[in-house]
């Protein structure tokens, strides 16, 4: 290379030039690399565990104050033991006990905070997708109470949203006060709501997959590994407190064999069909609200009037109804019984969730989809005596493939069914009736009960969760090899001059500099070549104003394009250790990298 040929194209292999100096690349920008596990997960991690003890104190607290609320409101007794409200002796006066919860929930939304409406999962999910997931301080105090007073004044929710919601809230909370990134917030949130989850029902393992699902959209060892341990302490509380027993007790199921299989797995597509209307009504219910004639904090007090009236003729379906799903899964509840407290638990739960009072939906969920599936075992039994089915097992299967249709969390949901019941015969139907009911909800319904509510308001939801396809991919597969170069002795005049004369067709952007040994010492851009406020005679080392950013062969794509963020450039010299010039990477190129993802995903 010579002054008199500026610019000069490059061999596949590089430049043959003399050893580089040691430490050549000193002052060169690259890509970082980060590692899988560092001292920031540890921090992450012991935050998270912490997180977890407090959550399961916390869980039990509610569900106690739940009780209190319970016994005050329809037994008029100072007591916090957790109980039904089934068994009341108020007569008539029972419609109003939902209505004055109702009030009261409406005016703490309004003066309080409005993000105590709903059932939680969607709000913190909004505040993961929208606001680095900080959640408002005063959620984690606002969000319990509301809760409590609601179900414990005849709500038809389970505990379990709630908690879910207030560990979310506490994790963030955590997340704001301690200075950490927004990724690490997302996992403190989202410990915080897994362990509520745990603490709730003795289940970590899906109580993390549910926050992988709904949550943290992803499964990398930095944010799933504090989820973990915030579950697990979290369940360890429980068990401290309330025994290691499981909430559901079951009797030993039956090995299906493969019709009786078959007939589980045709459950959990019905009763994900159900799914889908499901969440219709409940969203169809809620735009009816909408269109009321009054203040949006009156609506609570309107959908306790609904819970109120169906209570009083219907008393199983106030409260929590854990009882309700223990006796599905006895199969104690049949018949006509079983498909009035079906209906029942439905009508006044969509009801309550659409008027934008504060509850779960995992409980009446769990209740509705039993009894369904309960209703389905049933039939089977009488159509196909010889096939051996088990309505018990039709109704753990409906319970759980209810709720996988109706949030799209399938994994958590089969494996949620085995944790609350210890009945490993049942993990192959339940997975098989999730899995149709997953494939059937997303075959007839875009969004799900969790996600409705955020796509109105114009959030994108992630569906699909898969490894970062630049991740997966090299530099040295996309670089071009072809590089125009220039020398750091080369002037502006020379430059211009090979500008002009060069084909429309090869009209790059940006050339590296090179040294007298070869090393790649800068980048010059084509708009800077025709800045005619530099003297002609003015040579190109001169211009480079900042540290040259580059890339190396065995860089992964999607590092490289971090980098490419990072330093505000549009290409990355690829160089090797002695910082001598291979190739360029252009963004050019990393679009080109999509095509092989495209070529493998469509037909």
């Amino acid at each position: 290379m010579n002054d008199t040929d500026p610019l000069m194209n490059l061999p596949g292999d590089g430049i043959p030039v003399a050893p580089s100096m040691e430490g050549a690349l000193e002052n060169a920008r690259i890509p970082s690399v980060g590692a899988v596990i560092d001292g920031r997960v540890v921090f992450i991690s012991l935050l998270a565990m912490g997180l977890g003890l407090a959550v399961g104190f916390i869980a039990e607290f509610l569900i106690r104050l739940i009780g209190l609320v319970t016994n005050l409101a329809f037994y008029h007794r100072f007591s916090m033991e957790f109980t039904s409200p089934a068994g009341h002796h108020l007569g008539g006066w029972v419609i109003i006990v939902p209505v004055l919860g109702g009030l009261l929930v409406g005016l703490m939304a309004r003066y309080g905070s409005t993000a105590i409406r709903g059932h939680g999962i969607p709000e913190a999910m909004e505040q993961v997708l929208l606001n680095e997931s900080r959640i408002p301080a005063r959620i984690t105090i606002l969000k319990p109470l509301s809760a409590a007073i609601a179900i414990g004044t005849g709500g038809p929710f389970g505990a379990e949203g709630p908690i879910i919601a207030t560990g979310g809230a506490l994790g963030s909370l955590v997340g704001q006060f301690i200075p950490t990134t927004a990724l690490e917030r997302k996992t403190l949130l989202a410990a915080g709501a897994a362990a509520g989850m745990a603490a709730t029902f003795g289940s970590p393992v899906s109580a993390v997959l549910l926050a992988v699902e709904l949550l943290l959209f992803e499964m990398r060892p930095r944010s799933i590994i504090p989820v973990a341990l915030a579950a697990v302490v979290a369940t360890g509380v429980r068990f401290s407190l309330v025994g290691i027993k499981p909430i559901f007790p079951m009797t030993t199921l039956s090995t299906p064999d493969g019709l009786t299989l078959g007939l589980y797995i045709l459950v959990g597509a019905l009763v994900g069909l159900a799914s889908v209307y499901v969440t219709k009504a409940v969203y169809w219910i809620e735009d009816a609200f909408e269109h009321l004639p009054m203040h949006w904090m009156w609506w609570p007090a309107i959908g306790g009037l609904a819970v109120g009236a169906i209570g009083y003729f219907v008393p199983r379906t106030l409260g929590v109804g854990y009882d309700n799903i223990q006796s599905i899964l006895s199969a104690d509840l049949i018949g006509t019984t079983l498909l009035v407290l079906c209906l029942a638990k439905f009508i006044s739960w969509s009801i309550a969730l659409g008027s934008g009072t504060s509850g779960g939906t995992l409980a009446p969920l769990f209740t509705i989809g039993g009894a369904l599936g309960a209703l389905m075992g049933g039939v089977f039994a009488k159509l196909l005596p010889h096939a051996g089915i088990d309505p018990r097992m039709c109704a753990l299967v409906g319970m759980a493939a209810i709720f996988a249709g109706a949030s799209r969390a399938m994994l958590a949901s089969a494996v949620f069914a085995f944790e609350i019941t210890l009945q490993p015969i049942g993990l192959m139907p339940l997975l098989g009736g999730c899995a149709a009911a997953y494939m059937i909800s997303a075959l007839m319904m875009r969004h799900s009960i969790m996600t409705e509510k955020l796509a109105r308001r114009g959030v994108r939801v992630p569906a699909e969760y898969t490894a970062d396809h630049l991740d997966q991919l090299l530099v040295k597969d996309f670089a071009s090899r072809n590089v125009a170069f220039f020398t750091a002795r080369t002037t502006l005049e020379e430059a211009r001059a090979w500008l002009a004369s060069r084909d429309e067709g090869s009209a790059h952007q940006g050339f590296p500099i090179l040294d007298e040994e070869g090393r790649a010492i800068g980048m010059v851009m084509a708009r800077e070549l025709m800045d005619t406020a530099k003297l002609p005679s003015t040579q190109l080392s001169e211009l480079m104003s900042r540290p040259l950013a580059v890339a190396f062969e065995g860089t992964s794509l999607r590092e490289a394009a971090d980098h490419m963020i990072r330093e505000g450039v549009g290409r990355l010299p690829v160089v090797d250790s002695g910082q001598r010039l291979i190739g360029i990477l252009t963004r050019s190129d990393l679009l080109e990298a999509h095509i092989t993802r495209l070529e493998s995903t469509e037909s």
